[in-house]
C-alpha cells in the first residue's frame, strides 16, 4: 500500500462532498529490477476511505 493522494475535508452533521483525485503512471513508477524508473502495466487495487481500514475498493488496469 502506498498513499498516492490525500484532502483533509470538513463537514457538518449530515454534509457530504465530492472529492476527485487523478493517479497517473507517472505516480506509480519505481525503480524495476534493471534500475530503470518505470511502471508496470496490470490490475491496480485504488483503496479510498477515512482511516486505512475502513477502505472501498475498485481494481483499475493500466495498459502501456
Amino acid at each position: 500500500k502506498e498513499l498516492k493522494g490525500f484532502q483533509k475535508v470538513e463537514l457538518k452533521a449530515g454534509e457530504t462532498k465530492t472529492i476527485t483525485f487523478t493517479i497517473t503512471p507517472e505516480e506509480l513508477k519505481f525503480y524495476n529490477y534493471d534500475l530503470r524508473y518505470d511502471w508496470e502495466a496490470g490490475d491496480f487495487d485504488i483503496m479510498i476511505g477515512g482511516n486505512s481500514r475502513d477502505v472501498k475498493t475498485v481494481t483499475v488496469n493500466w495498459s502501456k
